[in-house]
């Protein structure tokens, strides 16, 4: 499998990846023709590490400090799911493989760039005596030029960045996927491109490109191109064209392509906002699971949110101070009014925006102790599907539907909206109160909504969102209490259910209601606090007083939004 340098360069040229492998070898001078920002091809990344390049690359990583920045986090990622196998497919010049080699992995070591390759043989041997099985090899084509199956693929230092079109990033990662084994694992990383092209580039200099006296920076952005400069202390500067990358996009494709699962680190961080990082790192499992083991799958968010509304403490406040029905935004008639009756008139008002008969199929996602389905069973006669992800919930949903004489129309299932456990088209209606903004991919939950609901059907939905415009740091609190990293937006939803295919028919927004209703429930827990001591501990009570105050501020500051929105299929 292995080939030397020499035949790197005869595979090279008879691939047609370069047309003399040993002339772009010494090659000093990339070459971009004469409007650089118009060379936006996938194959153009063989120009552009020319020798010159690749032998100051080692200058700008720096080995030892790129060690000690990203820790074992990429040799405990495997571990801990039992690899033994790496394909490294963006070796440049050995770093990782090198790594993982030290750490007993087999390794097979390939790149498209024969440079690349030349240089990180030689590292191998120079970094601990290695020798590097080298491959060289298109990702397009991985399946032609590496044989057999690995329990793990890595693709990092923002290598995917190069490829320029959407065909062939999907080739890529589906060359990816077939050569995994079946509970196989990809780690892939990129720069975080939505923060360079939404508020400007920052580096922090200290994870990837941490070498001293050497600068790594955007010379252009635009949606399509990323152009940055690398600046040696010799004065000499190189150029690399790239594709920005956004990390929804990357999730998107990857769910795609039939990874299962998806997690993504910032700096090697489990928990980010996303506009701090310098890099993405996405870990995407292939192993495929059976609905009985889907909670391996949910998102960080939802786990974080799962494990808190099945705890004692949340249980008691929702049930003795919320209402226990219902255990969303009310709308109220006046600020002392019984929180009940306000959230019942928000289920109201959401009814009025379709039409319900009989025989409407509807999903309620998030559906907490279920009173929204109680009351379009009780009122249309309807079949209703509770999907939520606190069993503690669940379990109090049964017991109430039982209690109605309901049970026979209401299912309840534990789940996850973001792997709704529903086949297609399944249902005329999905319905949602306050609830998505727990996800830590709300674009997958409307995706799945989407796959779910059938056609002409109607998506109606409640969440509290961050204002259009509204600043990051004045949400500060928010996201601190709901351990998220953003928020939603009404024009979020709008262009997420666009790309989507969905026709937003109506937002009706009642931001106003939202301080009142926080401001109706910090009362209530205040008023009974006394004789709620025994059921929510106090520190669960202090932190929740602060939390509802910072909804009430954020609320009338204008920094958040609510309302119903109406889309249909």
């Amino acid at each position: 499998m292995a080939k030397s340098v020499d035949d790197l360069a005869r595979h090279g040229a008879r691939n047609g990846a370069v047309e003399d492998a040993a002339e772009l070898v010494a090659r000093e001078e990339q070459v971009f023709g004469d409007n650089p920002l118009e060379v936006r091809e996938s194959d153009h990344y063989t120009h552009e590490y020319v020798g010159g390049f690749v032998d100051k690359w080692d200058d700008l990583i720096d080995w030892k400090k790129r060690y000690e920045s990203e820790g074992r986090f990429f040799v405990d990622q495997l571990k801990a799911r039992g690899v033994e196998s790496v394909l490294d497919v963006a070796t440049g010049t050995g770093f990782h493989s090198v790594r993982l080699l030290e750490e007993g992995f087999e390794t097979v070591s390939a790149d498209g760039s024969p440079q690349m390759l030349a240089k990180a043989f030689r590292n191998g041997l120079d970094y601990g005596g290695h020798i590097l099985r080298v491959v060289h090899a298109d990702w397009r084509w991985l399946n032609r030029d590496v044989h057999g199956e690995y329990d793990a693929i890595i693709c990092l230092g923002n290598s995917f960045t190069h490829l320029f079109s959407e065909r062939d990033r999907r080739k890529a990662l589906a060359e990816f996927y077939a050569m995994l084994k079946h509970d196989g694992v990809l780690i892939i990383d990129q720069r975080n491109y939505d923060s360079i092209l939404d508020d400007g580039f920052s580096s922090k200099h200290t994870y990837y490109y941490a070498g001293d006296d050497v600068s790594a920076e955007p010379d252009y952005v635009d949606e399509g191109l990323a152009r940055f400069k690398y600046t040696f202390p010799d004065k000499s500067e190189f150029f690399l064209n790239m594709y920005p990358l956004r990390k929804n996009y990357v999730r998107r494709l990857l769910r795609e392509v039939g990874f299962q699962r998806i997690d993504t680190y910032g700096d090697f961080q489990e928990t980010y906002a996303d506009g701090d990082p310098d890099f993405f790192i996405h870990v995407a499992e292939k192993n495929y699971r059976t609905e009985d083991d889907l909670s391996d799958m949910y998102s960080t968010a939802v786990h974080t949110a799962r494990d808190y509304y099945n705890s004692e403490d949340a249980d008691n406040f929702y049930y003795h101070v919320w209402g226990g029905n219902d255990i969303h935004v009310g709308l109220y008639s006046s600020p002392d009014e019984d929180i009940d009756a306000a959230s019942r008139r928000t289920v109201e008002r959401m009814t009025s925006k379709v039409e319900i008969t009989p025989r409407t199929r509807i999903l309620d996602i998030g559906s907490g102790y279920g009173g929204a389905a109680r009351y379009l069973a009780q009122t249309y006669g309807c079949k209703v599907a509770c999907l939520n992800l606190s069993e503690v919930e669940n379990a109090r949903n049964v017991e109430f539907n039982r209690a109605a004489g309901l049970d026979h129309l209401i299912e309840v299932k534990d789940g996850s909206f973001e792997d709704i456990p529903f086949q297609d088209n399944a249902f005329d209606l999905v319905w949602s109160q306050d609830a998505i903004l727990h996800s830590g991919d709300r674009e997958r939950v409307l995706e799945e909504v989407t796959r779910v609901l059938g056609k002409g059907g109607s998506f109606v939905f409640t969440d509290p969102m961050a204002a259009d415009g509204a600043r990051k740091q004045d949400l500060g609190p928010i996201l601190d209490r709901l351990n998220l990293d953003t928020m939603g937006s009404p024009g979020f939803y709008r262009r997420e259910l666009a790309r989507l295919g969905l026709q937003t028919i109506d937002f009706e927004d009642l931001s106003s209601y939202l301080p009142v209703h926080y401001q109706r429930v910090l009362d209530v827990l205040e008023a009974r606090e006394s004789e709620l001591a025994d059921r929510i501990g106090e520190e669960y009570r202090t932190k929740m007083k602060r939390g509802l105050r910072a909804w009430v501020e954020s609320g009338n500051a204008g920094s958040l939004a609510w309302g119903i929105i109406h889309a249909r299929a």
